[in-house]
C-alpha cells in the first residue's frame, strides 16, 4: 500500500479479532509512533501495551474505577468485557512536562499524532483498529491504577486486531465542505 492510498483510505474498524499484531508488525507500529511532530524534543508520549492476560487486568481496572467512581449500572456491568474487543490495546499517555515554549495542548497533540501514526501503521500492514476514549480515558482511578500521575493525559486506547468483515465505509466528507481560501 502506498502512502497516498493509506492516507485516503484509512478507516476505523471496531470489528476486530485474532490475530493481533505479530512481533514484527508491532515493531513497525512502535516505530511509527515515535516519528510524529515533537516541539522541543520533549517526547511527550508513553505507551502501555495490553495483550493476552493483561486484557483481563485492564478490565479489572475499568471495573474498579467504575465502582469507585459510582458510575451507572451499564458502565459497571460492561467494564470487564471492554478490553476483550480486540487482541491488543495500546494505551497512549501524554505525561505533561512543564516547559516555557511547549504548552500542555501541544504535548497532548503530539501524543495524539502518535496514536494516529500507530493506527496508520497497522492499517498499512492489513490490520485494523479503532481509537477509543470516553469515560475510562478521563477516570482518575484508572490513571492511578495504571501508575500514572494526576496531570498525565490518557490520549486514547488504540484497539488493534484483524478485521472480521470488509467494512469499507462510504465517503462521508468532501474537501470543499471543510476547506476555504483566505
Amino acid at each position: 500500500m502506498d502512502a497516498i492510498e493509506l492516507l485516503t483510505t484509512r478507516q476505523s474498524d471496531s470489528n476486530l479479532s485474532f490475530p493481533g499484531p505479530s512481533a514484527a508488525q508491532l515493531e513497525v507500529i512502535k516505530k511509527a509512533a515515535l516519528k510524529v511532530p515533537d516541539h522541543g524534543g520533549l517526547t511527550p508520549w508513553r505507551f502501555i501495551i495490553v495483550a493476552d492476560d493483561a486484557r483481563d487486568k485492564l478490565g479489572e481496572i475499568y471495573y474498579q474505577a467504575a465502582v469507585a467512581e459510582e458510575q451507572d449500572e451499564r458502565t459497571i456491568s460492561r467494564a470487564k468485557a471492554l478490553p476483550q474487543r480486540a487482541p491488543m490495546i495500546i494505551i497512549a499517555v501524554s505525561p505533561y512536562q512543564e516547559h516555557p515554549k511547549v504548552p500542555r495542548i501541544e504535548q497532548i497533540e503530539s501524543a495524539a499524532c502518535s496514536v494516529f501514526a500507530m493506527q496508520q501503521a497497522a492499517f498499512a500492514q492489513r490490520l485494523s483498529g479503532v481509537w477509543r476514549t470516553g469515560y475510562f480515558a478521563q477516570s482518575p482511578t484508572v490513571k492511578s491504577l495504571l501508575g500514572l500521575n494526576e496531570q498525565d493525559e490518557i490520549v486514547g486506547y488504540l484497539y488493534l486486531g484483524t478485521p472480521t468483515v470488509d467494512c469499507t465505509k462510504p465517503v462521508r466528507h468532501t474537501p470543499d465542505t471543510f476547506f476555504t481560501e483566505l
